[in-house]
């Protein structure tokens, strides 16, 4: 096996809050290192403190360990810190598929525009907030004033 192999095993690992999400989508699996039988892999959550993130490295052991890869360490890395950047284009679509609105353009954090581009339902632009904190922490809580729904939004950071 080698580290190629080991990252394709790693990108059949989903988010717990999110499933439609890997880990590779939202871009948080950030090295693999692999020598003999001894794997370290470095993750970096998209917020300091994710309760998430020991489900994740479980479900990362469990995944390896499916494949007789056992020998594992990981690592989360803080810095630098996850941004909203280094979720893959797939991921992003992913998100709006199942209902969530994806994160604005780049550099939104710094820019202050972090808000939805439109609602992932009924793609109105014709949104309010509702609540800067939704089902979790990496989300706010916006509705579309056109089809009247509900939506989360993954912030922008």
């Amino acid at each position: 096996m080698d580290r190629e192999q080991i990252i394709n095993i790693l990108s059949e690992v989903k988010d717990p809050e999110i499933p439609v999400l890997t880990i590779s989508d939202l871009g948080i699996l950030r090295a693999v290192e692999y020598a003999g039988d001894f794997i370290q892999i470095q993750i970096t959550p998209t917020y300091s403190g994710c309760p998430a993130m020991e489900v994740i490295q479980e479900d990362i052991r469990a995944e390896l360990a499916k494949h007789g890869l056992n020998h594992v360490e990981i690592k989360q890395v803080l810095s630098p810190a996850w941004t909203s950047d280094w979720m893959s284009e797939a991921g992003k679509k992913k998100l709006v598929a199942y209902g969530i609105a994806a994160p604005a353009t780049h550099a939104c954090f710094l820019s202050g525009e972090d808000k939805p581009e439109s609602c992932p339902l009924c793609h109105s632009k014709n949104i309010e907030m509702i609540s800067r904190f939704g089902s979790t922490a990496c989300k706010a809580l916006y509705r579309c004033l056109d089809c009247r729904e509900p939506f989360d939004y993954f912030k922008c950071h």
